[in-house]
């Protein structure tokens, strides 16, 4: 039996083009930079089977190879316009989290302040990551507090902590998700699963900050893990 279609939810082209208007709003050159590195994939190709003699080969190559290299810049540029519009935001850090593939868990906001700075947890092969967001000074000492409690339940997993931003020593809201990928695999699935499960029981330090929370804001998928 065919899944009934959700009316509200967009089709493919429509999100294409939503995605390339907030790509031109962000970077003016943003699409004329996809048509020209599709068109020149296929040039380049074509000028290759000219010399080799395999002309209407090289077109049906050159065709697939341009698709394939204009939506790799496509992509590129989205996530980028994408980062643009989340940074500087509440969450901004756990929306770029939650757009991350592989067998990851993250929990937003598990501590904050009354300055809306935020503490995520994030569940993974490396073990249990900790991803704040705000200044450095103030930070820092949530990101302690989280580490020590974590830590009394999970005492065999190691536990990162992360500061994600723009100061001395924080990773930037771009380099977020690449950054958590170069982290060494210290589980494997089971153990990862099992970690998932044993802070699922853990109470909930603080509600969620009131605040504006990124909404309906889908990243790019990152890297799957390998």
């Amino acid at each position: 039996m065919a899944k009934p279609v959700d009316p509200e939810k967009p089709g493919r082209i429509k999100q294409l083009r939503m995605i390339a208007k907030i790509i031109q709003q962000a970077n003016p050159k943003g699409m004329p930079i996809v048509f020209l590195s599709a068109v020149a994939t296929l040039a380049v190709v074509i000028v290759i089977g000219l010399v080799t003699d395999y002309f209407w080969y090289s077109i049906v190559i050159g065709i697939m190879l341009a698709f394939t290299v204009g939506l790799v810049v496509f992509g590129q540029l989205a996530q980028r316009a994408q980062y643009r519009m989340l940074d500087g935001q509440t969450g901004a850090a756990a929306a770029v989290l939650q757009g991350m593939r592989g067998n990851w868990e993250v929990t937003p906001a598990i501590a904050a302040n009354r300055d809306q700075d935020l503490v995520h947890l994030v569940v993974g092969f490396p073990g249990i990551v900790l991803v704040s967001e705000g200044p450095g000074n103030r930070v820092q000492k949530m990101l302690v507090g989280e580490k020590k409690r974590l830590q009394r339940v999970v005492m065999d997993v190691p536990v990162y902590d992360i500061q994600c931003g723009d100061g001395e020593g924080q990773i930037p809201l771009g380099k977020l998700q690449r950054h958590l990928m170069k982290l060494p695999r210290n589980l494997k699935k089971p153990a990862v699963n099992q970690v998932k499960d044993r802070l699922r029981s853990l109470p909930k330090n603080l509600p969620m900050p009131k605040g504006p929370m990124p909404k309906g804001t889908r990243m790019p998928r990152g890297p799957k893990m390998r």
